[in-house]
């Protein structure tokens, strides 16, 4: 059902972002304005981004297996990089059509039309981002925050967008291509945004930098004397960890496997996000 939700908001949003796209994209080709083109191709690549995460879902949703035993859940983060990918392409080709405008020069033609549909597809998109975000938050879900930062990119472009309308009109038209430049860039900060985050799961950053809750949770527990050599990996939703215990020396081996559920079974209660807990024993 977690996943289930994830995909039936994926494609949703895909709906909607091609939709806009569509609106852009046209409005944009009949003006000759090359900041909403390009504001429509970086709708566009919001729509490919939901079909990764669809791909990416669905190969998460997968239960654990012998060449899986950890689950598939990384696929997930792993599809993430691709939507920073496809960032990266989209602001490449945008801000190469921009610098083209520079040297040669092309004069928009706007109109009441080009405000309007800005204007609509902004609304659309703040509700897109609002829903997606908040969605990606309440299901721990990387897929849906990374394209819910996404379409946030589209509402600065979008935003950029309607003031280099407003200085076409008064005068300015050169400041069309400037803003695709400025656009470009803010699609590739998306994109550096959700690739560092996905990389740092990948590359097993620590999940839980403040350790603390887990040391005092382990010390509830009757027969442990300390606890350290805490280590934390993995997602916001699949977080696995190993810590060191030390217990007395002359401690059996039933009691020891005991206090070893017992700590596992604590710091799961107290802390939901953990799914996997390796306990080693010392001396002391």
């Amino acid at each position: 059902m977690h996943y289930q939700q994830i995909r039936r908001i994926l494609i949703l949003v895909l709906v909607l972002n091609w939709s806009v796209a569509l609106a852009k994209i046209v409005l944009g080709l009949l003006s000759k304005c090359v900041s909403m083109i390009a504001d429509g191709f970086h709708s566009f690549a919001d729509g490919t981004s939901n079909i990764i995460g669809i791909i990416g879902i669905t190969l998460a949703s997968q239960p654990k297996d012998t060449d899986h035993p950890y689950g598939h859940r990384k696929y997930e983060t792993l599809f993430s990089l691709g939507i920073a990918i496809s960032l990266f392409l989209v602001s490449f080709n945008i801000g190469k059509e921009a610098i083209v405008r520079i040297i040669t020069p092309v004069l928009p033609q706007i109109d009441t039309r080009s405000f309007l549909v800005m204007l609509i597809t902004l609304g659309v998109n703040f509700m897109v981002m609002r829903y997606e975000y908040k969605k990606g938050r309440l299901l721990g879900s990387d897929i849906l925050i990374a394209d819910s930062l996404h379409t946030r990119a589209d509402i600065l472009t979008s935003t950029a967008v309607i003031l280099a309308l407003v200085a076409i009109k008064l005068g300015y038209p050169i400041l069309d291509p400037l803003v695709t430049l400025m656009i470009a860039c803010l699609i590739a900060y998306s994109g550096y945004r959700i690739a560092k985050k996905s990389s740092d799961i990948l590359c097993d950053t620590a999940a839980i930098i403040d350790v603390k809750k887990i040391v005092d949770i382990v010390l509830t527990i009757k027969g442990i004397k300390s606890c350290h050599k805490i280590r934390t990996r993995g997602r916001p939703d699949d977080i696995h960890i190993d810590l060191h215990v030390q217990v007395n020396p002359n401690m059996h081996m039933d009691e020891a496997h005991k206090i070893s559920y017992e700590i596992e079974a604590a710091i799961k209660k107290n802390i939901p996000q953990i799914t996997d807990v390796m306990v080693h024993m010392e001396p002391r």
